[in-house]
């Protein structure tokens, strides 16, 4: 037997770690607001960039984005997402980052595009649980959309009609809201929508339904609930929208709303017709003054 010389034996060599994951597997990030709703962008790459420019991994084709915006990478760390110097800042959960470490169910604005990031044991259910989401749901304010609203407030009229009992519905917008824009910029806007969105949300229970109808114009269903009370409540919301601190960038952003609330009447046989009728409240508060109710 021929004895085995030093340069035959295995050698023995260091082979690289994968950026460790916890075991959490691939992630991926999903646009929940913006022009490609609901696309999701795998993490199968150690990072991806982000901007307007047609060379990032993703494109978002809007001017209040760079050029070259953020990068999303992956270390033995985590996941994280980084700003490159842009001019209108990278924000995870409404906080302006430098650098931050991802966890799953952030969000990640950039410019006037929103991406949720996914990450666990079964990031396809995750993403397919977020899609019916977006069906249900507004992506910049987080609460109910318009189809979500009007099949809400259609089976409430079946409902209430058929038990006979009380539904009313506030239809309500922010005033000089295109000022808001022009004044401050639309990421102000977007601010001030989703601010007042949660401040509002606090207002409105379980069994109600507040939904974005479209814009700044905003809709809360009231089951079993009369005019009365809805004029409170309505009362009670334009306060708080009157006295929230809408603070963007160092500027203070003054941001009032005018509301309309209407009761469910025997005539009604669609829900459109309930709308208006609210609406045409909303249209004598703004015509009034507005920063009002009208019921």
């Amino acid at each position: 037997m021929s004895s085995i010389t030093k340069e035959e034996k295995t050698r023995v060599s260091q082979v690289a770690r994968l950026p460790d994951r916890n075991g959490e597997g691939q992630g991926c990030l999903v646009m929940i607001y913006g022009k490609e709703l609901g696309k999701r962008y795998p993490l199968e790459k150690l990072q991806i960039t982000i901007g307007r420019g047609p060379d990032n991994d993703i494109v978002c084709d809007m001017d209040n984005v760079s050029r070259n915006h953020a990068k999303v990478f992956s270390s033995q760390s985590g996941v994280f997402v980084e700003d490159q110097g842009s001019t209108n800042g990278t924000f995870v959960n409404d906080a302006e980052v430098k650098r931050e470490k991802l966890r799953g169910g952030d969000l990640i604005k950039i410019g006037g595009c929103i991406f949720k990031f996914l990450s666990g044991g079964d990031v396809e259910a995750l993403y397919h649980e977020e899609i019916y989401s977006l069906t249900i749901k507004d992506g910049l304010t987080q609460i109910h959309n318009k189809r979500y609203f009007l099949e809400f407030l259609e089976r409430e009229m079946a409902r209430c009609s058929r038990y006979q009992r009380p539904l009313t519905l506030i239809m309500f917008d922010l005033d000089h809201f295109k000022r808001i824009n022009d004044d401050f910029g639309h990421l102000a806007g977007d601010f001030v929508l989703k601010k007042m969105a949660n401040e509002v949300t606090k207002k409105v229970r379980k069994e109600e339904c507040f939904a974005r109808y479209g814009g700044e114009e905003f809709a809360i269903v009231l089951p079993d609930t009369g005019t009365d009370r809805g004029i409170i409540l309505a009362e009670k919301v334009r306060a708080i929208i009157e006295t929230t601190e809408f603070k963007f960038e160092e500027n203070l952003i003054p941001v009032t709303a005018s509301m309309g609330v209407a009761q469910m009447g025997d005539t009604f046989k669609e829900a459109f017709a309930f709308i208006k009728t609210a609406d045409e409240k909303l249209y004598q508060a703004k015509q009034t003054g507005r920063n009002r109710v009208v019921g």
